[in-house]
Formats: structure tokens, sequence, C-alpha cells
């Protein structure tokens, strides 16, 4: 096997884990936006073809991916900084945002799974979810701008470009730019569907059932978890190539 030369890593002071990060990532962002396509569905509950919505599987998947996401991010959030002498702004890109998605999403788990009934007896699932959601939905605008942030800063310091020992991604190396853009505009993308969702919460609360919102937020969030589930799973062999070829 050849190895290139030049870059050495010490990873025991340089640990990284954001493969599983962003694979639970991506998947709790396309789970949220099939969980609220079968919320619309259940407000026509018994039309021929319909199916009741069920709840506990869907507090199952995200207490789930809540528990992946937890304790990662918290403790990327507070060990300071994670990544000695190397990327100590993953622990505010990846651990930060991580740890308040899994809060929002332990916090929906407990709540389908203890009072999951409300929902679906409710005469529109849609607007009592929304009822349920709107005192958290303004912690979800702010994550969102935060991610904007991420983006914004992605983009003047070109963060996120792999170094060339990367397999994959490495091969993008001299181009920088690049790997900062892309991944600058999939934490844009997340940023605009959270950013979205206070408004989208207001309206589908007061029984509002014009779409217009929630098919931003459906379109983005989905495009985005599944370009992160793939890039994360993806990362498995990058990452991995990457220890090998700078240990």
């Amino acid at each position: 096997m050849s190895v290139p030369m030049g870059l050495k890593i010490d990873w025991s002071t340089m640990p990284t884990y954001n493969t599983i990060m962003s694979v639970a990532a991506g998947a709790a962002l396309i789970a949220l936006v099939v969980l609220g396509k079968d919320l619309i569905r259940a407000r026509t509950a018994g039309v021929a073809g319909s199916e009741p919505l069920q709840t506990d599987g869907w507090a199952v998947a995200l207490g789930v991916l809540g528990l992946v996401l937890f304790p990662t991010g918290l403790h990327m959030t507070l060990t300071w900084p994670l990544a000695k002498g190397g990327f100590p702004f993953d622990n505010v890109i990846f651990g930060e945002t991580s740890l308040g998605l899994s809060a929002l999403l332990l916090g929906a788990a407990f709540y389908l799974w203890k009072r999951g009934t409300l929902v679906r007896e409710a005469a529109d699932p849609v607007a009592e979810a929304a009822r349920v959601a709107r005192p958290i939905s303004w912690f979800v605008g702010g994550l969102g701008l935060s991610l904007f942030g991420i983006a914004a800063a992605g983009i003047t310091y070109q963060l996120f470009a792999a170094p060339p020992q990367e397999p994959i991604s490495g091969a993008f190396a001299q181009w920088p730019w690049l790997e900062a853009t892309f991944m600058s505009l999939l934490f844009a993308l997340v940023g605009l569907g959270a950013v979205l969702f206070p408004f989208a919460v207001r309206q589908l609360r007061a029984g509002y059932r014009h779409q217009g919102i929630v098919r931003w937020i459906g379109a983005s969030w989905m495009i985005a978890g599944i370009v992160f589930l793939l890039f994360g799973a993806m990362n498995f062999f990058t990452h991995i190539g990457l220890i090998v070829n700078t240990m």
C-alpha cells in the first residue's frame, strides 16, 4: 500500500466521529420531513387509501437518532478544543449543532411516546403538533440563523477543505473553495428550513392549510438530509483512509 508522505497527525489527540453524526443528522432531517407528511396525511383519516398515524415508530426513530447525536454532540461541545492543534472549529460547527438537534429529537420522541394519542386522535393532527411545537419553534429558528453563520464562516475562511491525504475528497484539495462552498451551502439549506419553521408553525397552528412554507421546509430538509446521510456514509471510507495515511 502506498502511503502519501508529508502530513502526520497524532490521532490520539484528535478524535473524530462526525461520520456517524453526519449519517444520524441526515437521517433525522429525512425522518422529520416524512413525519410531517404523515401528519398531513392523517388529516384525511377515514378516506379510502389513507393510513392511521403511527406515533410509536416515530418515537423510537427520533429517540434513537437523538441518542446517537446527544453524547457525541455534548462531548464535542464541552471538550474544548476537541481537536488539539487540528480543527478546533469542528467543536462549534458539528458539536454544538448536533447537540441542539439531538435535544429537539429527544424532546419530540418523549412527547410522541407519552402523548402520541393526543396527536393521533386530534381533529387536526397537524394543528395539534404545531401547537406543541410552538414554544420551541423560535429555538429552531435561532439554530437556523446559527447555520447561516456557519455557512458564512465556511466560505469566508474556506473551511471544510480536505487534505490531499484523504481519499476522494482530497482530490479537490488544490481547490479549497470547492468543498468550502459545497458544505456551506449544505448548512445554509438546513438553516433555511429552520428559519422558516416558526412561521410555518404559526400558520399550521391556526389551521391554515396553504403549504407554501411547509413545502420549502420539506424540500430543503429532504435534500440536505439525503446529502448529509450519503456524505457521512462516504466519510467512513475517506476518514479511515485519512487516518491510515497520516498516522
